[in-house]
């Protein structure tokens, strides 16, 4: 088949502003549990995109560990390229998809570290084998070989055998805070229904209608 005739004629849902909540996060809430219930594989899974320098998007899956009227919130190496990149240029892009209920939800904003203390209430609940990895691994460098990484493995889980795990001090929180939120829901014919909301103030939306 050729890539081309990939086609899927979308037709589960509708998506009304006359219906739509003041806030957006309040929708946001209601489609993310919609997809838990749709069985979607890793309904968290986002996809970032960042331009540290301005010039060179780039773009990677991570995963989603809270959201509020604050915001979205993930976590990862700040030395990583990811780190490195919302260090030089805050302003970030997240982007979820659920085929399985045939959705897209776009967030545009700026991101900001979470607290230290938020950090390590977050990395004291993670599985012991995660916390070890975060020391591990240094995110984004060469590595010489696989077995490079599974020496560093060995020395560590031997520096921390019978011990607790703190957080390293290199790895943490970001929190991004919206200032579009866009959702897009499939229609037949590509007539697809999108609704953005622009932030007016600190707790006030504006809520329009885009041309699919």
């Amino acid at each position: 088949m050729s890539i081309a005739h990939i086609r899927k004629e979308y037709q589960k849902a509708t998506l009304d502003e006359r219906e739509a909540p003041a806030n957006p996060i309040a929708l946001f809430d209601t489609w993310f549990h919609d997809a838990i219930r749709a069985e979607v594989a890793e309904p968290n899974a986002m996809c970032l995109s960042t331009a540290g320098d301005g010039k060179h998007p780039e773009a990677r899956i991570v995963l989603l560990k809270g959201f509020s009227q604050e915001g979205f919130e993930f976590y990862t190496n700040y030395h990583s390229q990811k780190g490195q990149a919302l260090m030089a240029n805050p302003f970030c892009s997240l982007t979820f998809f659920w085929p399985e209920v045939e959705r897209q939800v776009r967030i545009n904003g700026e991101s900001v570290k979470l607290s230290q203390e938020e950090s390590d209430a977050y990395f004291a609940s993670r599985p012991r084998g995660s916390q070890i990895g975060a020391w591990v691994s240094q995110q984004s460098e060469r590595l010489e070989s696989r077995e490079q990484l599974e020496q560093r493995l060995k020395e560590t889980k031997a520096s921390f055998e019978d011990k607790d795990i703190i957080r390293p001090p290199h790895w943490g929180g970001y929190r991004i805070i919206p200032s579009q939120i866009e959702f897009w829901q499939g229609r037949p014919n590509r007539l697809h229904d999108r609704l953005l909301y622009e932030r007016i103030t600190n707790t006030a939306w504006d809520l329009v209608r885009l041309s699919p």
